[in-house]
């Protein structure tokens, strides 16, 4: 089967091109065309009539959407999860969990497992365990009854019922330095966050491997003149990437613009962080079982108003940067797909390149989505 997607506005990190074309062959890209190239005869031709096309965007951080939540543990919400991420242009999920007792975490990864039989939305290649190895003075909207000590036995007996490709943790757990170096052994992406590590603890996990931070100065120790803390590792090491939430809300403005102008573009991931609010009108809603109000598009705990997840689309994340720091696509493009494939290992996706797998996105100049395929296969528009 082939498919030729015309008239483009081609978008791929480094790359620009202008009424470019799109040959795809069965699940993967075959060529890329410039508008002066003739172009070939494809089973089905379809006009992108000059919208921007750009690799599908990976989403490596998310709880829930339209009512459901990952730890629901429900083979219904991994599939609304996948299907609905559709609509932001994401073609890659991470389904995210939070901290809970490790049955309930082993039930997620059964439908986990159960949705990449038959999947019907984005591929689901493997699951972010956000916590429970987290430090209980930093928990956010996360429960504090089932915080417990870095464990690498529980990873494992959870990453044989489905693929754990990132943990999120706190470095200064005990044990949390090595706990990065078992990780990696196991081809698992550590990363740190619920944490009150100072910038000397964080050195030390950085030495044994880790170079991930996630949601990006939500929940980690700040910059400050006597110890840097984590955000200040963020931004002096190069070589680690962070997860950055940019609805405006978990990062203000001029913070995103403080990063990007600070931060190498190469290492940062936009994510959304989204929970079982997302997709939803405001009203009631919970997140690991705790009450949450959700006003204005906000999702804050009931108890203490804290930020508990947000209900941002990844197509929105990149209009927002796009408008506050003026950079180009074609490095912006980086930050929602190619990047989270670079820290994650994942292969053949996040460009739009010859061998690359067809997980295409379509938006309009409003960053809103018209089409998306993956593995060549048309999913929205």
């Amino acid at each position: 089967m082939k498919t030729l997607l015309k008239d483009c506005q081609l978008v791929s990190p480094e790359m620009e091109l202008e009424g470019a074309s799109i040959l795809i062959e069965n699940d993967r890209i075959k060529r890329i065309y410039t508008c002066d190239d003739e172009l070939p005869e494809a089973d089905q031709v379809i006009d992108i009539q000059g919208d921007f096309i750009m690799p599908g965007f990976i989403d490596v951080h998310c709880h829930g959407n339209s009512g459901l939540d990952f730890a629901d543990c429900t083979l219904e919400a991994v599939t609304t999860m996948a299907e609905k991420k559709l609509l932001e242009g994401v073609t890659t999920l991470l389904p995210t969990t939070l901290t809970l007792p490790e049955e309930t975490l082993a039930e997620a990864m059964k439908t986990a497992a159960e949705y990449a039989k038959n999947p019907t939305g984005c591929k689901v290649p493997g699951v972010h365990l956000e916590g429970p190895f987290i430090n209980p003075k930093c928990l956010g909207a996360q429960n504090p009854a089932y915080v417990r000590a870095p464990d690498v036995a529980e990873v494992m007996r959870l990453n044989a019922i489905y693929p754990v490709l990132k943990v999120s943790y706190a470095v200064e757990m005990e044990g949390g330095a090595e706990f990065a170096a078992e990780l990696i052994s196991e081809g698992i992406t550590p990363s740190c966050v619920h944490s009150a590590a100072t910038y000397a603890q964080f050195q030390d996990a950085h030495e044994h491997g880790l170079k991930n931070l996630s949601h990006f100065c939500n929940q980690m120790t700040p910059l400050h003149h006597r110890d840097i803390g984590l955000v200040g590792a963020g931004l002096m090491n190069e070589d680690v990437y962070i997860e950055f939430i940019c609805d405006k809300l978990h990062i203000c403005p001029d913070m995103i613009n403080l990063v990007f102008s600070l931060k190498d573009v190469n290492h940062i991931q936009l994510i959304t962080d989204a929970m079982r609010a997302a997709g939803m009108p405001d009203g009631e809603s919970s997140l690991g079982g705790l009450p949450v109000i959700v006003k204005d598009g906000a999702a804050r705990l009931k108890s203490n108003g804290a930020l508990a997840g947000s209900t941002l689309k990844l197509n929105h994340a990149l209009r927002n940067v796009a408008e506050i720091t003026g950079y180009s696509l074609s490095e912006l493009v980086k930050t929602t797909s190619w990047n989270q494939a670079c820290a994650l290992g994942l292969k053949d996706i996040g460009r739009l390149e010859p061998g690359y797998f067809a997980d295409i996105v379509v938006l309009d100049g409003s960053f809103e989505v018209r089409q998306v395929f993956v593995n060549g296969v048309k999913k929205v528009g």
